[in-house]
């Protein structure tokens, strides 16, 4: 057991990344998730049904993410937003927060260390000494 599970879960296996997790953290969990997971019939019967988040804290500007690079002028058409679940939410109602625009505020230049070309070059030392 863990008191908290927080992760970006591959979007085919996050059903069961939320399965496990609200079953082995003892506090909570929170999931960052594209929007559209929180659709389908299935989905809300096999688990927001059964086990509905606490919140859902939709992102009001797009998050950019890049499959193996992070690109500072990198654009998006995916909405996403965390789900957080409580292990001792008992109301059964979801709230739904946005979280305000804050890329801007939040980025400084040296998270692009090779302005999102690739690896940083001691990822890539990583990778071929480790």
């Amino acid at each position: 057991m863990v008191d908290w599970t927080i992760t970006n879960p591959p979007f085919k296996l996050a059903e069961q990344f939320i399965d496990r997790a609200v079953r082995t953290s003892r506090e909570g969990c929170a999931f960052l998730v594209r929007t559209a997971f929180l659709e389908g019939q299935g989905r809300f019967e096999r688990l927001f049904g059964q086990s509905p988040p606490a919140f859902v804290l939709q992102f009001s500007e797009r998050v950019v993410m890049h499959k193996g690079r992070l690109a500072p002028s990198g654009s998006t058409a995916t909405s996403y937003c965390w789900v957080v679940f409580l292990r001792d939410h008992r109301s059964g109602v979801t709230e739904l927060h946005w979280v305000p625009p804050c890329r801007a505020a939040l980025e400084c230049e040296r998270d692009y260390p090779d302005d999102g070309l690739g690896l940083a070059e001691f990822d890539r030392e990583v990778l071929v000494d480790g």
